[in-house]
């Protein structure tokens, strides 16, 4: 795939956006980002490895600061980070052997399923069900659907802990945690059967570092959590809507 100097300030300044955008919210950019790089012309598993990493910069510099300032609870994102890191990697091995149009599928069902819990699911302050065996559950079926598609699996994973019961910042500051570990295990396994543009790679990974810092700082002192959410759920509904009237080719 060749690249020229104006595409790359576009790649750049599509992940600053979407990484400052998504950092608000918890999630990883990923979700959004690897179907507008496929819309754009992108080879679809290198676009999934290219937005895994990305959801690493991102949440690796939104961690540092969440860790720094006593807000992560390690022990609860724990269960997520094992589970999560044994799911993903099978996930992505198992996407070479899959129809292209079927993941895109996929994607597309995974974007509306999180809109819609984005949307309807509602913020409670208390836990209401905090079983480990569930935290595990819900890292390892996350991780085995997020590393097909090549998405860090945070826009699904933050709705179902705010349905648990879980702060909704608390559930956020975990999921930062916990895609880092995820995403490079995907991304490792990715590279063994994907052309990787090590440039592109440099230019993305520099926008998404600066966008999680950003977005993170939003989060932490101006954030309206639920304002947040909602605009997310729009983005991803209208990326959904425009990958299946391409799939559809309408």
């Amino acid at each position: 795939m060749s690249i020229d100097l104006l595409q790359y300030a576009l790649y750049f300044l599509l992940t600053l956006g979407f990484s400052t955008l998504f950092s608000m919210g918890g999630v990883g950019s990923a979700i959004g980002l690897v179907p507008i790089f496929s819309m754009m012309g992108m080879p679809l598993n290198l676009a999934k490895a290219i937005g895994l990493f990305i959801n690493s910069a991102s949440t690796i510099t939104a961690s540092f600061m969440n860790f720094f300032r006593g807000v992560l609870d390690i022990k609860f994102a724990l269960p997520l980070i094992i589970s999560i890191l044994i799911a993903t990697p099978i996930g992505a091995w198992m996407s070479q052997y899959i129809q292209q149009e079927i993941v895109e599928w996929i994607l597309v069902s995974f974007l509306i399923v999180s809109a819609l819990l984005l949307i309807f699911s509602k913020r409670e302050t208390k836990v209401v069900y905090d079983k480990v065996w569930i935290l595990y559950l819900i890292g390892g079926v996350v991780g085995l659907i997020s590393g097909t598609i090549g998405v860090g699996g945070g826009a699904l994973m933050m709705p179902l802990l705010i349905l648990l019961g879980f702060e909704a910042k608390k559930a956020a500051y975990a999921i930062s945690f916990v895609i880092p570990f995820s995403s490079l295990g995907a991304f490792t396994t990715y590279l063994t059967f994907v052309d990787m543009d090590w440039v592109l790679l440099g230019v993305v990974t520099v926008a998404a570092i600066i966008g999680g810092y950003i977005g993170d700082f939003i989060m932490h002192y101006r954030l309206n959590a639920a304002q947040v959410k909602k605009l997310i759920a729009v983005v991803l509904l209208l990326l959904a809507s425009k990958m299946i009237y391409n799939l559809l080719g309408v």
